[in-house]
């Protein structure tokens, strides 16, 4: 309520007070509404900066990621050289006189020969392994960062996970393991590719968060799980994704798709995520999102995206 209250005199009536009282929860209403519209539009215009700096980071990486991996197999295929050349002289310093075997032995273990020959292939492959998880990571954020079509398009949803799912490695790795259970035979769906990656960013970042807070700030070996599973289910495809954190308090159960509200810790999380993650899947997408809790247990979330 809004109340004016003003002090008016006349010869004729004296003295009197005027109060005007006037009805603004429409107003109030109208303004919350637009500060709302007003706050996703921002949460929109940063992600789409950082979107266009992960591609432009991805690109610079790419590059030396290129010659790295070429210069490491180059390493790799002249020491499977070296390592037969080797074999081939002490086969001839065999039938050597012994001043010969003597000096290339000392040679070979002047080197240490032994260790080398052990170490720096397992060295070339860890290497490898590392360059390849590298190239992954950069295409995964080319992927992701893309910007995806204004209307919907027949999409691998299990491809968007495991795009997704590496992306976010930085925020799950240390609290927790991902395990996959996705249907190999998925149809493909109609789907905002980019929207529905930022869903499932916000359902994992959501999962990281729960599990560290019940395993604490320094988990001492321990880790939680998060589970992904992907089901066709009739006239439409299942996405479960399952914690094993904090679970959801009961009092917090009936709002947490409200915009804005957030059972984290200050600094930890806007209260917007599963707010637009509610939005992409209902109202962009004709799906339906829920979950199930377990306080202290976990939490899982099910989504259901139509087939077509």
């Amino acid at each position: 309520m809004e109340v004016f209250l003003q002090y008016v005199s006349s010869q004729n009536l004296g003295g009197r007070f005027v109060a005007i009282v006037r009805d603004i929860t429409q107003r109030i209403e109208e303004t919350r509404k637009k500060e709302s519209l007003q706050s996703q539009l921002l949460h929109a215009q940063k992600l789409e900066s950082v979107g266009q700096l992960a591609a432009g980071i991805a690109h610079e990486i790419n590059t030396p990621t290129q010659f790295i991996g070429t210069n490491i197999n180059f390493l790799d295929e002249v020491f499977d050289d070296l390592a037969v050349f080797v074999e081939q002289m002490q086969q001839l310093a065999g039938n050597s006189s012994k001043n010969v075997r003597e000096t290339i032995d000392q040679a070979l273990e002047t080197m240490d020969w032994k260790y080398l020959a052990e170490e720096i292939p397992q060295a070339i492959r860890q290497s490898r392994e590392g360059v390849k998880r590298v190239s992954s990571i950069v295409l995964a954020m080319k992927e992701f960062s893309h910007p995806g079509s204004r209307e919907k398009e027949p999409k691998d949803l299990n491809k968007i996970i495991e795009t997704t799912v590496t992306v976010a490695r930085n925020e799950w790795k240390y609290v927790a393991e991902v395990e996959f259970d996705l249907d190999p035979d998925l149809p493909l769906l109609p789907l905002l590719s980019d929207e529905m990656g930022q869903v499932i960013l916000n359902m994992i970042i959501n999962a990281a968060h729960a599990i560290g807070e019940k395993l604490g700030e320094t988990p001492e070996g321990g880790k939680g799980t998060i589970t992904i599973a992907t089901r066709k289910k009739d006239n439409h495809v299942e996405l479960r994704i399952r914690d094993t954190g904090t679970g959801i308090p009961e009092e917090a159960q009936p709002r947490i798709f409200d915009p804005f509200y957030t059972t984290k810790m200050v600094g930890k999380g806007t209260g917007q995520g599963l707010a637009i993650s509610h939005d992409v899947i209902t109202e962009k997408h004709g799906g339906t999102i829920d979950f199930t809790t377990e306080f202290g247990r976990g939490t899982e979330f099910i989504i259901k995206l139509p087939v077509t």
